[in-house]
């Protein structure tokens, strides 16, 4: 917070007007000191709470204002880069209209811009005119891409007199920034003009409806006989905040209803902060938004990527919409509306976008108190009572009283007390003095009120004075007055009350007032004054009393010591007395320290002797001598003085050991104490990357070593000793060398013993459960023999596997096996094995584990590959034997690995002849284990073998036809019957999946002459060919048989030839294209699609259709690589005919085009709307 200027502070808390409206516009632009008159308008506040001087009510751009433009630091460092870094092509030009329409024009080359540029139109220095854009005031930008030059516009509808003024066009790109200023000058129309203010103008309609956001210029209507009111601007409590003197944060919380002043003076605190650069916002939030109870505010963010996720939270709760939250998207702007603001809604808020986040703060201001009945002045006599009263708007309303405006702070040993009755507040003053004669104001958060008190005195007379006196030192003083009045009255000496003691006594009897002191003595010596209550007028009395000179210490320490801290002022006052007042000589080692200005000096008064050291160091320590001679003798004294300075700093701590979240750290006291016994220590600790330390004791920690707690493991940290003496507290020692915290892992688990033989164990185990943010490192196994406690590495360097092998055991050993988990942090607890093992190869029976798949048949097809891997058991390592039907397996067909655990049997290509059974034998010394495989290697059967018809009547066919010889090595699972017209024959299918070998064929078509042809199908699928019928069945009409006449066969074969030729055509990238021509022919033509003259096989960017001579080549989502010559090319036995056509694929960019819409180029194809 800056700190207010001594002239601030001795301002006298009075309203600020507004400083009258500039008549020079361009001298005001030139000085760049003289606000425009619509910023005077929109921050000159109605009233100043006390205590805050004009100064602190000047409107600057900061960091947290409503606005959108920058902070004044940042326009500092914005104008100067602005003469460096041009933008502007074409700047708007001053212009000047009468009630027309305006329009100023700002252009910007876009040569070297990646985006767009930032534009900002601002009215006088802060009013922005993005947020005021509708039926009176339009902003425009256009871009010309063959000029690569964007032109804003901003203009005016039907400007009038109270829009003139100084504008400014802000131009910004990263780093990059241009302004110009230009102004408007409205002339005047025929007849009046009343003054209008322009606020009025630019005030928004009622937000949350259609029209909201529009600019409502309703203000500007002249009114007639109803006297307008001047509305008060409303005023910028952060602002003021911001530039007010800490002392004045509760009058300006009071003024303006800010109830809960811890709070805001936190989150002002936290305003300040400096939102780094963000790459995922363009534009982040204000730090800080005031909107009043019940209003709507409106939260706008710009991303720099949009298609970034944005999240709202509030308080660190998500924000979902609802009716009090409306969320709007606007190209990059993220935008968020809070309707009906309550204060429940005063709290920080903030907007993620990816990994990123910007936060503000929202402050909610309640409806002000208003003073309904004013304050009167009134009189009052001495001694009275005295009630001042106002009523305010609101029951039990807050409110403060002041005098001479200094707040009345009520209190058990205040005289003024505050009665509040509902909407009534009175101030009682008991037993009114001249005193309280003041101007007396009450304020509320919405107003104040004044008045005058005047209480006036009786007259007083005094009829016997107090008369000076001399006494010598043990006499009797008794000073005496009488006065007119019977009042109370008070005894002061040199100024300081007169207390009552066993010595000193108070009389007091009617008109009579005593001071009678018994034994007189120095200290009595003085002017003594009687006051009477209520009264101006005082009685005063000398006393003098005769005494040798003396030297009162008092005050000191028993041995007379002074204690002053090093770099401190030392102010050594010693009383003296003596009638006539001694002379004083100070004096250290003989030598004397003479008055005047130098470091260390004396200073004489008639009461004291004062030695002064300005910068006290220590080698000021040692005995002082002061000597007091006058009239009536000497007296000496010796004092000591004694220089102490807070401890050095220690040096830096040692971490000497770690662990998940503590650590053990100690160091060694500082070499120089100070002078003053070290009475304990503070520690802190920070993150390494971090600057912010943390204190980790409150109590001092009297011992040199400390243990700290609650850390994160896996981060670095340091920390730094400060050393406590009764001064105060060192400077900081050196940070730690940086450490991390750290955990050993828990224990490995399920650790088991693998397999022994005559010299090795081979252990095994899991993982440990926990194993923390140092990792695992790896694994150190042990062992020891049995009846020994010295554990044995088996390990040199550490295993990440979790199996060992122990070697060079002697056979018939026992021993003792554990490992550890080992990382960063050191080795975990050991796991130990539960029993000793030992060191001798068991004999194990082999066993063959046959997996669940492999005991039944295992089939594979023709040329699949065959890979079996079963696993077994025995030891020492079996012997295996594979036969297959009782042979020995050919190897060179049959590939057979061993291993000690399995064997695999892997076939690349299986064949038929690789089925059958195949027997597996493991055998350990006299123990053997058999298992048996069946494996079956099956293709597609064979066509059936003879297909006849057997019958043929009406519109139905009886077929019958024998099995395949060949099955396939699998059984025949059904048949597919399929017709063929005589004339065309083309092949459909009747019958799928037909299980009988015969079959009627029904709904045969009157007059046609039919083939038939059947398919053999087992698990494989249906065989590669069909067996046809040698007859064909004509299906004959009723009736008379008609013999067909007999005609010379018509030749309807013909060469190919394309009836509907390739046309070139345009693509657009992305989007699927199509090339379509027909072609007739017969036999039927085979059709190639060609590109670039190499043929188009089994490509999947490309789909190939052909359906009654119409042939279409699809291309898939074609890019700029797929344009070229295509070819369709059909052949036949009469012939080849080929056709060509070009493709062209343009790239079309979404930024100059609309998205979504597709785009023809001149002399393209127009495509199917389906194929975009």
């Amino acid at each position: 917070m800056p700190e207010p200027t001594k002239k601030e502070e001795n301002e006298v808390p009075a309203p600020a007007p507004a400083p009258p409206p500039p008549t020079e516009p361009n001298k005001e632009k030139e000085a760049g000191t003289t606000p425009t008159k619509d910023e005077d308008e929109a921050f000159t506040p109605s009233a100043v709470p006390p205590g805050v001087g004009s100064r602190a009510l000047e409107r600057k751009d900061s960091e947290w204002s409503l606005g959108e433009s920058p902070a004044g630091e940042e326009q500092d460092k914005q104008n100067a880069n602005s003469q460096l870094s041009t933008l502007f092509v074409e700047k708007p030009q001053t212009g000047s209209v009468k009630v027309e329409n305006i329009t100023f024009i700002a252009k910007v080359k876009a040569e070297d811009l990646l985006r767009k540029p930032t534009i900002k139109w601002f009215k006088g220095k802060w009013m922005d005119l993005a947020s005021k854009a509708g039926k009176h005031l339009q902003l425009k930008e256009t871009f010309e891409r063959q000029t690569r030059m964007y032109t804003f516009e901003m203009q005016i509808i039907k400007a009038k007199e109270n829009y003139a003024g100084n504008y400014r066009c802000e131009v910004t790109y990263k780093d990059k920034f241009d302004s110009c200023t230009f102004d408007l000058e409205v002339h005047e129309s025929t007849g009046t003009t009343p003054n209008i203010d322009i606020r009025s103008a630019f005030k928004r309609s009622g937000e949350g409806q259609e029209d909201a956001g529009e600019l409502d210029f309703s203000g500007l209507l002249k009114r007639r006989e109803v006297k307008p009111q001047e509305e008060e601007p409303e005023v910028d409590v952060w602002e003021l905040l911001k530039n007010a003197n800490p002392n004045e944060y509760e009058k300006i919380a009071f003024q303006y209803g800010i109830t809960d002043l811890r709070g805001m003076l936190k989150r002002l605190k936290r305003m300040r902060r400096v939102e780094k650069k963000s790459a995922a916002f363009a534009k982040i939030l204000d730090p800080a938004y005031q909107v009043d109870k019940g209003g709507r505010v409106r939260f706008v963010v710009e991303l720099a990527d949009p298609k970034l996720e944005v999240k709202w939270y509030k308080n660190g709760q998500e924000i979902r919409p609802s009716t009090k939250y409306i969320f709007e998207h606007k190209g990059c702007e993220r935008i968020m509306f809070i309707n009906n603001c309550a204060l429940t809604d005063d709290s920080e808020y903030y907007v993620t976008a990816g990994d990123e986040k910007c936060s503000t703060e929202l402050f909610v201001r309640e409806p002000p108190i208003m003073v309904t009945k004013q304050l009167e002045d009134m009189n009052a006599y001495c001694g009275e009572r005295v009630e001042l009263e106002c009523e305010v708007s609101e029951d039990d309303a807050n409110v403060k009283w002041f005098k001479n405006g200094e707040e009345i702070i009520p209190g058990p040993k205040s005289r003024y007390r505050i009665k509040v009755e509902g909407k009534k507040h009175i101030l009682i003053i008991e037993g009114a003095t001249k005193a309280d004669s003041a101007e007396y104001s009450v304020m509320t958060t919405g107003g104040q009120s004044t008045a005058k008190l005047s209480v006036d005195l009786k007259p007083l007379k005094i009829l016997t004075p107090l008369t000076d006196q001399t006494v010598h030192l043990g006499k009797e003083i008794c000073l005496k007055c009488e006065i007119s009045e019977n009042i109370s009255g008070k005894w002061t000496k040199n100024g300081l009350p007169v207390q009552e003691s066993d010595r000193l006594k108070v009389v007091h009897k009617g008109r009579i007032h005593k001071l009678v002191i018994a034994n007189a003595l120095i200290e009595d010596e003085g002017d003594y004054v009687f006051a009477p209550d209520a009264y101006s007028v005082t009685l005063p009395a000398k006393v003098h009393v005769i005494d040798p000179p003396k030297i009162i210490l008092d005050g000191l320490d028993a041995d007379n010591t002074v204690t002053v801290i090093a770099g401190s002022k030392l102010r050594l006052e010693i009383p003296v007395t003596g009638e006539p007042p001694p002379k004083a000589l100070w004096s250290r080692a003989d030598k004397a320290i003479m008055e005047g200005s130098g470091r260390i000096r004396a200073e004489s008064y008639p009461d004291s002797s004062t030695l002064v050291i300005d910068v006290a160091e220590r080698e000021d320590s040692g005995v002082y001598h002061i000597n007091l001679k006058n009239e009536a003798g000497e007296a000496h004294a010796s004092i000591k003085i004694k220089v102490v300075d807070i401890p050095d700093p220690p040096v830096a701590p040692n971490v000497t050991d770690v662990g998940d979240d503590w650590c053990i750290m100690n160091w060694e006291p500082p070499a120089y104490d100070g002078g003053s016994p070290i009475l304990g220590y503070f520690i802190e600790r920070k993150k390494k990357q971090s600057s912010r330390w943390m204190r980790l004791n409150f109590d001092l920690c009297k011992e040199t070593t400390f243990e700290p707690k609650k850390m994160i493991e896996g981060v670095a940290y340091e920390v730094r000793i400060f050393a406590v003496n009764a001064i105060g507290i060192s400077k900081p020692s050196m940070p730690s060398k940086p450490f991390v915290p750290l955990a050993v892992t828990s224990p490995p688990t399920l650790l088991a013993v693998d397999s022994v033989t005559d010299t090795t164990v081979t252990m095994k185990w899991r993982p440990p459960d926990q194993i923390g943010a140092a990792g695992l490192d790896g694994y150190v196994l042990e062992y020891c023999f049995e009846g020994t406690e010295d554990w044995i590495v088996a390990n040199t360097d550490l295993i990440e596997k979790t199996k060992f092998t122990i070697t060079g055991l002697p056979t018939d050993a026992k021993i003792f096996v554990r490992v550890k988990a080992v990382n960063a942090a050191g080795a975990s607890e050991p796991k130990y094995y539960s029993q000793p093992i030992l060191v001798k190869e068991i004999i194990e029976a082999p066993k063959i584990r046959i997996p669940r798949h492999l005991k039944q048949t295992y089939i594979r097809r023709v040329g699949e590959a065959v890979n079996l891997v079963i696993p077994f058991q025995g030891k020492p390592r079996p012997e295996l034997t594979w036969k297959k039907d009782g042979a020995e397996i050919d190897k060179n067909q049959i590939n057979i690995r061993n291993s000690e655990t399995d064997t695999i049997i892997f076939i690349r290509k299986a064949e038929r002849s690789h089925s059958g059974k195949y027997d597996l034998q493991v055998k350990v010394e006299k123990f053997v284990e058999t298992a048996s495989i069946d494996i079956q290697i099956v293709d597609r059967p064979g066509p059936p073998q003879l297909v006849k018809i057997e019958d043929v009547w009406g519109e139905n066919v009886a077929l019958s036809w024998t099995p395949p010889k060949d099955d396939g090595n699998a059984a025949i699972t059904g048949y597919t019957i399929q017709k063929a017209d005589k004339k065309s024959m083309e092949w459909f299918t009747v019958i799928e999946h037909y299980h009988r070998t015969n079959a009627t064929i029904t709904e045969l078509v009157i007059g046609n002459e039919y083939y038939f042809r059947v398919f053999a199908e087992n698990m494989c699928g249906l065989s590669e060919d069909a067996t046809m019928t040698k007859e064909s069945a004509v299906i004959a009409k009723d009736g008379k048989i008609y013999k067909n006449p007999v005609y010379e066969d018509f030749d309807f074969t013909e060469a190919p030839m394309f009836t509907q030729p390739l046309v070139n055509t345009y693509a657009v990238a992305g989007y699927n294209a199509t090339l379509n021509c027909s072609v007739r022919g017969n036999p039927k033509p085979k059709i190639t699609w060609m590109k670039n003259k190499v043929a188009i096989v089994d490509d999947p960017r490309y789909r190939m259709f052909s359906n009654q001579g119409v042939c279409t080549l699809e291309i898939r989502k074609p890019s700029p690589y797929d344009g070229g010559t295509y070819c369709c090319k059909a052949v036949n036995d009469l012939g080849t005919v080929e056709i060509e056509c070009k493709l062209e694929v343009k790239v079309i960019y979404q930024g100059v085009n609309t998205p979504g819409q597709p785009i023809f180029l001149e002399g393209q194809q127009q495509l199917h709307s389906k194929d975009f």
